[in-house]
């Protein structure tokens, strides 16, 4: 039996509308408004496909200094029990399992060393369905860095069933272990944070046509090329952004 995958990804920030339109502008994702009552919610597509949405932090939480950024939503059976199992392996429940009406059931969570995630179960029959993640303006690709690259694996492989891939020896930062939720089927890969990030985090990639065009959009939009274009393996090439609210983001695609 396969393992879990990313099936959803949200954005919290300091200006969803200006967010939004920033996002729209250099990945060509479609925002619309969604339906929940009491939340004002943007829903983001890539043509026809649901991939992600984005709120407003409250006043009091951007006045605490709580920063703009994006967080995955991993698919599991029964999140109440996954909630449990996070707790039991170290991890840590930021807000329990509740109940969006009509969609699903959710619970905000972080590994042992602190990176955050979301689990989410689909009230749908069986659980949710990721994204192609091969199209454009999917996400294509998740990366982890964490506290300790070498030993948060196992934290993942229990919870979550993925198994490990091709591990890449990067010198003085560790190894970079691939993982997925089975044998050939890649999804991500998780490292030792580099020392200037202050916190571990998931980073999440995504695709676009051309990274020559993107390059352009991203600074055009008021966002910031933190690193690259560098090449990945597979032939495609990657840039590391920040958003107009200083959310971390990746686009991945040709050159």
């Amino acid at each position: 039996m396969a393992g879990s995958k990313f099936v959803w990804y949200e954005l919290m920030t300091s200006d969803s509308a200006a967010a939004a339109k920033f996002y729209c502008d250099v990945i060509g994702w479609k925002a619309e408004k969604s339906s929940m009552p009491d939340m004002d919610y943007t829903m983001f597509k890539a043509g026809a496909d649901q991939v992600g949405g984005a709120f407003t932090l409250s006043k009091e939480a951007i006045a605490s200094g709580a920063p703009a950024g994006w967080v995955g939503y991993i698919g599991v059976a029964n999140v109440d029990k996954s909630a449990a199992e996070v707790k039991s392996a170290g991890g840590a429940i930021h807000r329990g399992p509740a109940d969006i009406p009509g969609v699903g059931r959710f619970a905000m969570a972080a590994d042992p060393q602190g990176a955050a995630f979301a689990l989410f179960g689909s009230a749908q029959a069986g659980e949710a369905s990721p994204a192609d993640t091969t199209k454009p303006g999917h996400i294509g690709w998740h990366e982890l860095y964490a506290g300790d690259g070498a030993t948060i694996f196992d934290f993942y492989g229990k919870l979550f069933g993925w198994v490990k891939g091709d591990a890449m020896d990067m010198g003085p930062a560790g190894k970079y272990q691939m993982f997925g939720p089975a044998p050939g089927s890649m999804i991500g890969g998780m490292m030792t944070k580099p020392a200037q990030m202050p916190v571990p985090g998931w980073g999440f990639y995504i695709n676009v046509p051309s990274i020559d065009a993107a390059v352009p959009k991203v600074k055009a939009g008021g966002g910031q090329v933190a690193h690259g274009p560098q090449e990945v393996p597979g032939g495609q090439w990657m840039i590391q952004c920040l958003d107009p609210q200083r959310a971390n983001f990746a686009l991945v695609g040709a050159k």
